[in-house]
């Protein structure tokens, strides 16, 4: 079994471009992969989306939405 040995940072680039390793393909190595970034963008646009709704349920109880037979109280923030 072969044994496969790690490139220094320092060490020249297995690439062959005559950089060093840290400023040639480590660089690429640490990168977020396309489906690592989807997946932040997914869990933002969840966010957003939760904040949008709450401030909007939020602004509808406000101008006057209660159940029947309770009034919005402007003090308190709620309906009674």
């Amino acid at each position: 079994m072969a044994r496969v040995s790690r490139v220094g940072r320092n060490q020249p680039c297995p690439c062959g471009s005559g950089r060093k390793y840290k400023a040639c393909c480590e660089r690429k190595e640490r990168r977020l992969s396309p489906t690592a970034w989807l997946a932040i963008v997914g869990a933002a646009a969840a966010v957003l989306a939760v904040l949008v709704f709450s401030f909007s349920s939020a602004n509808r109880a406000a101008s006057g939405i209660c159940p029947p037979g309770q009034v919005w109280s402007v003090d308190h923030g709620h309906c009674h």
